[in-house]
């Protein structure tokens, strides 16, 4: 299930700033639990060097990988995916965005 918070923040974030890249939402999720990024690394069984890349758009993760990083938060492995490929079609130029939708609920 979606968390109806981190839509909602997603949704300002995306109005204040336009696009929020995986490592800048990973990069809030950390400032948020003000947590440093030894400790936040540590967290999701990284190491801080792999943290800084990511946050700082240098390397970029899998759909697969943002989920697990997700569960091991605690959060939202759907909305860890979104960023993902929402990062993915804004690299490619392509103007566009991802909308998640529950399959279940659908039907």
């Amino acid at each position: 299930m979606i968390n109806k918070n981190m839509k909602l923040a997603k949704d300002v974030f995306k109005n204040i700033l336009g696009h929020v890249s995986f490592g800048e939402m990973l990069r809030s999720f950390r400032l948020s639990e003000e947590l440093s990024q030894k400790d936040f690394a540590k967290k999701l069984k990284i190491s801080p060097q792999e943290l800084c890349d990511i946050e700082k758009g240098r390397k970029f993760l899998s759909v697969e990988r943002a989920a697990k990083l997700a569960v091991l938060l605690g959060d939202s492995p759907e909305v860890f995916a979104l960023f993902v490929i929402q990062d993915e079609l804004y690299r490619a130029g392509l103007d566009c965005q991802v909308k998640l939708v529950n399959r279940k609920r659908a039907a």
